[in-house]
């Protein structure tokens, strides 16, 4: 999609610093991150909310949430993988993206 802003970081026509990526993900850094860590896990592909994403795809996009954790050394302390899902859910990229967040408190409920 030429319109999609995530769709356009894969392609590499929007730069982004990326944490790590694989075959079928890309994992990013926050432009306005909510938590000392706050890196974004976006499939390759375009699907615009996690329901549309085949359940194979959507353990790579945990599996690479996880790796993101790892790396960012929180998965000992704690963190946070949210997914926004419509207007109401709070999502305002249409194109399904994980929020890892941690390397502080995280409070509940979220907001």
């Amino acid at each position: 999609m030429t319109d999609c802003l995530f769709c356009r970081i894969v392609a590499g026509e929007i730069p982004a610093t990326v944490v790590t990526e694989t075959d079928t993900t890309l994992a990013f850094r926050d432009i306005d991150p909510k938590a000392p860590t706050h890196v974004l896990v976006i499939p390759k592909e375009h699907h615009q909310a996690i329901g549309d994403v085949d359940p194979v795809l959507a353990g790579q996009i945990l599996a690479t949430a996880h790796q993101v954790a790892k790396s960012e050394s929180v998965d000992e302390s704690g963190y946070r993988l949210v997914f926004n899902t419509g207007k109401d859910g709070g999502q305002t990229v249409f194109h399904v993206h994980c929020h890892v967040l941690g390397g502080r408190g995280l409070t509940w409920p979220p907001g």
